[in-house]
C-alpha cells in the first residue's frame, strides 16, 4: 500500500507523545493574555507568551475553552468550541501552554458525549458553556483488578490491571506511551476513583486515566496487512463489496436514501469489539431519535443493550459549530486508544459532509485562500490524515488489533462531485454508493452496484479461499457480471420490449431481477433478514447462480423463455425472511425444490 511506508515511519515508541500525552503529572505553567478582537468563534489574543499552534486556551470570565489556530507575530488566535456572545475586548485570556486533550480510561463505554469529551448525562442535551471540562475523570469509581509485577521493567502498553466496564469489555488498564523504567508500585485490588494513582513507573505516576492529544494519534509498533473482512450482516456489502478490518469505507447518499439506517444495522451486526458513533451536524431532534435506538438496540453477541460495548460523542446543528471539528478527532482517538488494548474497533461518523462544513466556516473567517466551492485548499489532507488513521497495526503491548472507519458523506442535492464526495471517493479503500432511485423503489439497503467498490476484494477472496470457501471471488464475479449485463440490456428492453431479447439475454434479466429480490435486498426490521450470516448469504447467492444455470441450459435445449418466466420463483425471494438468519442447509433445500420445477420443463 502507498501508505505503509510513511505511516511506518511515524509509528513505534519514538512517535509517543510528551507531557500530558504520556500520563505525567505536572506542575503547568499558566500564561495570560487580552482578547483584542472577536469574529464569532474566532478570537485573537495578544499577550500569551510560549504558547504554540493547537494549545487550548480559555477565554472571558466563563472560561470558554478554546484552540489556537494561527499566530502572527504577538497575536495569537484562536477558535472557541462554545457562544462567544458576550465576550468583549478586554477580556483575560489564559493558557497552560498544553495541547487540547481528553482524558482517556473507565467510564467511556455506554456513555455519550460531546466533541470535547464531555459527558452529556441528559442526551442531547448539551452542556452549559463553562471551563473546560474534557480533562475530567469520567463515571464513578471502578474496581480495579492488578496484574503486573513491582520491580519489573514496563514500557509503554504494558498492562497492570484491568477495570470489567462491560460483559463485552474487559478494560485494560496500561502505561501510557512514552514512560518506560521500573515498576516501583502497584496498587492492590478495590475501588479507585478515574483520577486515582494505581502504580508509579521509574519516577511517574500512573493514574487509572491519562490525557491523550487528540489532535496527535497514538503510537503503534507497526502497521500490518490488511487481510480478513469485517463482517456486517449485510448481503450486499458482505458478498459484493466487503470491508476489510481496518480499512476504510465511505457512504455517500443523499437526503432519504437511507444513510443512517444502514450505519446503525452495521453497528449493530458488525464483528467488531467497540463501536465509537460519532454524530455531528445534524438536527436535535434527530440525533435524538438515533440515541435513543442505540439504547434500544440488543447485542447479538451478549443479549444485552448495544450500549454496553458502544461509545457516543453527539455534536448537533444547534451546538456550537467548532466542536463539531473537533469531534471527529475524538472519536478516532478513543477508537486508538479501545485498539492499543488489543481491541477492533469501528468509528462510524455520520456524516463528513457537517465537519468539512464547520472546516469551511473557520477558514472563511481566518482568511484562509478558499477553492472549490469555498472549501480550504486543506480539506484533501485533512480528509487523508483522517483516513489515514484507520489500519491494522502491532500496539505497543505486542497484540494485533485494527481501527475501522465507516463514515457517511451527505452531498448537497446528491451531487456526488462536489468536493466532500469526490476527495473521499480518493482515500477510502470501500465506497457504498446509494442510490437515490433504489430508495424511491423502496429496495433497501440502497447502495447502487453500479458506483459501488471495494478496492480489496481481490485480497478478500484469497482470505475466503483461506478459510474455507474458495468459490467466493468467482461467486462474486459472476454475480457482477449479471448486474452489469443487465443494466445494459434494460435500457433496450424499455425500447424494443423484453419479449423482443434473444432468449438467453432474457434470461440474465430473469436472473438480475431474482438477485435484487433474494440476495440485494434486506430488511432492517425483519427478525430473520436484518442479519445474515456467512453461510446463508453464500447459499441465497448459490441458489440464483444455479437457477442462471439451469435456465440458461434448458435455452440451449430449445425451451423458450418465455415458459421459464413462469415458473414461480417466490419461494427464493421469500427465503431470505422466512429461512433463520444462519439456516444455510434450509436454503439449500428451497434451491433443490426451484432445480427440480426447472428440470421438469426439459424436453
Amino acid at each position: 500500500m502507498a501508505l505503509k511506508g510513511r505511516a511506518r515511519a511515524q509509528a513505534g515508541p519514538q512517535a509517543a507523545a510528551p507531557g500530558a500525552a504520556s500520563g505525567r503529572v505536572e506542575s503547568p505553567v499558566t500564561v495570560e493574555g487580552t482578547i483584542v478582537r472577536v469574529n464569532g468563534p474566532m478570537v485573537e489574543i495578544e499577550g500569551l507568551a510560549g504558547v504554540s499552534l493547537a494549545d487550548l486556551v480559555e477565554v472571558g470570565p466563563g472560561r470558554l475553552p478554546g484552540e489556537v489556530t494561527g499566530i502572527r507575530g504577538a497575536i495569537m488566535t484562536a477558535q472557541v468550541y462554545e457562544y462567544t456572545g458576550g465576550l468583549r475586548v478586554g477580556d483575560q485570556a489564559t493558557s497552560d501552554r498544553q495541547p487540547l486533550s481528553v482524558r482517556l480510561g473507565p467510564g467511556l463505554i455506554g456513555g455519550v458525549f460531546d466533541g470535547l469529551l464531555r459527558p452529556l448525562a441528559r442526551a442531547p442535551d448539551f452542556l452549559s458553556p463553562g471551563a473546560f471540562a474534557g480533562t475530567a475523570a469520567h463515571g464513578s469509581e471502578a474496581e480495579f483488578r492488578p496484574s503486573g509485577r513491582v520491580g519489573s521493567l514496563v514500557s509503554g502498553g504494558a498492562v497492570l490491571g484491568r477495570v470489567r466496564e462491560s460483559l463485552a469489555i474487559d478494560q485494560a488498564i496500561q502505561v501510557p506511551p512514552g514512560i518506560a523504567g521500573e515498576l516501583r508500585h502497584l496498587a492492590l485490588a478495590g475501588r479507585y476513583a478515574p483520577d486515582a494513582v494505581i502504580a508509579q513507573v521509574a519516577d511517574v505516576d500512573v493514574r487509572l486515566s491519562s490525557l491523550w492529544p487528540v489532535r496527535r494519534p497514538r503510537p503503534f509498533a507497526e502497521r500490518l496487512d490488511l487481510e480478513a473482512p469485517l463482517a456486517t450482516g449485510q448481503r450486499v456489502l458482505d458478498l459484493f463489496f466487503p470491508l476489510t478490518r481496518g480499512s476504510t469505507a465511505a457512504v455517500p447518499g443523499g437526503f432519504g436514501t437511507g444513510k443512517t439506517i444502514l450505519l446503525e444495522q452495521i453497528a449493530k451486526w458488525c464483528d467488531a469489539d467497540v463501536i465509537v458513533y460519532v454524530g455531528f451536524g445534524e438536527r436535535g431532534n434527530e440525533m435524538s431519535d438515533a440515541l435513543s435506538e442505540l439504547r434500544e438496540l440488543v447485542d447479538p453477541r451478549t443479549g444485552r443493550p448495544l450500549l454496553e460495548r458502544t461509545v457516543i460523542i453527539a455534536n448537533t446543528s444547534n451546538m456550537p459549530v467548532m466542536a463539531r471539528e473537533l469531534s471527529i478527532y475524538t472519536g478516532i482517538t478513543v477508537a486508538e486508544f479501545y485498539r492499543d488494548m488489543g481491541f477492533d474497533a469501528v468509528v462510524i461518523a455520520d456524516s463528513t459532509s457537517r465537519w468539512a462544513e464547520a472546516l469551511r466556516e473557520s477558514a472563511s473567517r481566518t482568511g484562509a485562500l478558499p477553492v472549490e466551492e469555498g472549501y480550504p485548499a486543506e480539506l484533501p489532507s485533512q480528509l487523508a490524515a483522517f483516513y489515514e488513521r484507520a489500519g491494522r497495526l502491532r500496539t505497543l503491548g505486542g497484540g494485533d488489533a485494527t481501527v475501522s472507519i465507516i463514515a457517511s458523506v451527505s452531498p448537497p442535492g446528491g451531487d456526488k462531485t462536489e468536493p466532500v464526495t469526490s476527495h473521499t471517493r480518493r482515500f477510502v479503500r470501500t465506497y457504498w454508493s446509494l442510490d437515490r432511485d433504489l430508495a424511491a423503489a423502496r429496495h433497501y439497503p440502497s447502495v447502487s452496484w453500479r458506483d459501488s467498490f471495494a478496492r480489496d476484494a481481490s485480497r478478500l477472496g484469497v482470505w475466503h479461499a483461506a478459510n474455507g470457501d474458495p468459490n467466493w471471488l468467482g461467486r462474486r464475479g459472476q454475480a457482477m457480471a449479471i448486474l452489469a449485463q443487465a443494466d445494459r440490456l434494460q435500457s433496450v428492453a424499455e425500447l424494443i420490449g423484453a419479449a423482443s431479447l434473444p432468449d438467453p439475454e432474457r434470461v440474465v434479466l430473469l436472473t438480475a431481477r431474482l438477485l435484487h429480490e433474494a440476495v440485494l435486498q434486506q430488511s432492517a426490521v425483519s427478525d430473520n433478514d436484518a442479519y445474515c450470516a456467512p453461510a446463508k448469504q453464500a447459499a441465497l447467492l448459490d441458489l440464483v447462480l444455479a437457477v442462471h444455470a439451469r435456465c440458461l441450459d434448458l435455452v440451449g435445449q430449445g425451451v423458450h423463455a418465455s415458459e421459464l418466466e413462469e415458473v414461480d420463483l417466490s419461494d427464493a425471494a421469500r427465503a431470505r425472511d422466512e429461512v433463520g438468519p444462519d439456516d444455510a442447509a434450509a436454503v439449500g433445500t428451497i434451491r433443490d425444490s426451484i432445480l427440480g420445477r426447472l428440470a421438469g420443463l426439459a424436453p
